[in-house]
């Protein structure tokens, strides 16, 4: 891990700390900091834009953590290694505990001061976010109308589409049911993945199965509260979100053409595992 600077430092070259990077990868090449601290670009000239900037783009590249964690532990899920996918699915776990933090954050930008550059952003918005879409459907929530801002762009729409049509994360556990014995509906085996995961009493049934003889199942166990962990953490950032943008622009429509908190309360009742959270009246 790396030191930054500290209080009362007299210079690293006494500490034997090395200085001369010539010939040699420094801490702000490895990192690439003179592109990532050259993007942004404010388009007015409010100070405060600043940090609405620099708070999505953050968000950004936690997302692009957050993908090649859910991405591997699916993978892991479905070759039937569920160990290393339990420490990929604990730390979205934990990035989504930043992402929750960062809106206390954007919370201190006022009506007054966001209405200031709200102009400049034109028709830019959040929905539009091509990783967020991606996250969301690694995590099963399919809507191939969803894909529609980003036709503009073969590449993304491509990879979008991919993810569309691939099994969730979820489909790969209920999927891991079954191949450890458990009776799961063969609906729920193969099915068309770019279509919304649909909730079924047997798949209840098998979790339940899973709950009520923990030892006996252990690792799927253990991946059910990973999952439930996850979805949690996701349906407190929702909360924050929605909580933030009435904050700072009450019930106006998004930037995007969106109903605004009105669509973000829609989506705090989307449930991404809905079987694991039937199975706790069953219990």
């Amino acid at each position: 891990m790396s030191g930054g600077p500290t209080t009362g430092d007299r210079g690293g070259a006494e500490h034997g700390a090395h200085t001369d990077f010539s010939d040699a990868m420094s801490y702000g090449d490895y990192l690439g900091l003179d592109t990532l601290l050259a993007a942004q670009h404010p388009r007015s000239p409010c100070h405060d834009e600043l940090l609405f900037i620099v708070q999505h783009q953050t968000t950004e590249l936690w997302m692009k953590l957050v993908i090649h964690e859910l991405m591997a532990a699916r993978a892991h899920i479905a070759a039937d290694d569920p160990g290393p996918a339990f420490k990929m699915l604990a730390r979205v776990a934990r990035v989504m505990a930043q992402l929750i933090q960062a809106w206390d954050v954007l919370s201190t930008l006022t009506p007054s001061e966001y209405t200031a550059f709200r102009d400049h952003l034109g028709r830019s918005s959040g929905f539009q976010s091509y990783q967020y879409r991606t996250i969301e459907f690694l995590l099963g929530n399919k809507q191939e109308a969803m894909i529609a801002p980003h036709r503009h762009r073969r590449d993304l729409t491509t990879a979008l589409e991919a993810a569309l049509r691939s099994p969730s994360l979820y489909d790969e556990a209920v999927r891991a049911l079954a191949r450890r014995g458990l009776p799961v509906p063969a609906d729920r085996l193969e099915r068309d993945w770019s279509q919304p995961y649909v909730a079924a009493d047997g798949v209840r049934d098998a979790w339940l199965a899973v709950y009520r003889d923990p030892e006996r199942h252990w690792s799927l166990y253990e991946l059910a509260e990973k999952l439930v962990d996850l979805e949690d953490a996701v349906r407190q950032w929702r909360f924050r979100h929605v909580t933030t943008v009435e904050r700072v622009i009450g019930f106006k429509r998004g930037t995007g053409g969106t109903p605004g908190v009105a669509y973000l309360r829609r989506m705090l009742d989307v449930r991404l595992f809905p079987e694991l959270w039937d199975v706790r009246t069953s219990l």
